[in-house]
């Protein structure tokens, strides 16, 4: 029978500055990615390279349509950021839920999270491959980013 229990504190004399500060330079530094793919407009040609994958052997990648997506989804186009690319969508649904999670964490002073359990690890390689191969599937536009 295992017992629940909270988390072990952090080292109380560490202020909350100092616990927020890579959350802060996380956040600054996605809010830049997002503003960037938001001013300089990936689907103009010639703002930003093509994927060297595009271009070496003209499939998608599991990435293929990440800036055009965030960039749809920065003027609030959610739609047309699914089109682009569904995966990265949903990339940045769970990547918002873990920066709260992990900075209510830092907040609180609790202890690192542990590492994922390998079947979550697992699990995300096969997702990707398999959205990379069906992305790929002659007749299903569907899923290209174009």
């Amino acid at each position: 029978m295992t017992q629940f229990t909270t988390p072990p504190l952090a080292d109380p004399s560490v202020g909350r500055g100092r616990r927020l500060w890579w959350p802060a330079v996380a956040a600054t530094g996605a809010t830049g990615f997002v503003l960037v793919a938001h001013l300089v407009d990936p689907n103009q040609a010639g703002n930003y390279p093509t994927c060297p994958w595009l271009a070496l052997t003209g499939t998608f990648c599991p990435g293929c349509g990440t800036l055009r997506a965030t960039h749809a989804l920065s003027e609030g186009h959610l739609v047309e950021a699914l089109q682009r690319n569904p995966l990265t969508v949903a990339a940045f649904v769970v990547m918002i839920l873990g920066f709260a999670r992990w900075t209510r964490r830092q907040w609180r002073g609790e202890q690192r999270m542990t590492a994922a359990p390998a079947w979550l690890l697992y699990g995300l390689f096969w997702l990707i491959m398999a959205f990379w191969i069906a992305r790929n599937i002659p007749g299903w536009t569907w899923l290209s980013p174009a």
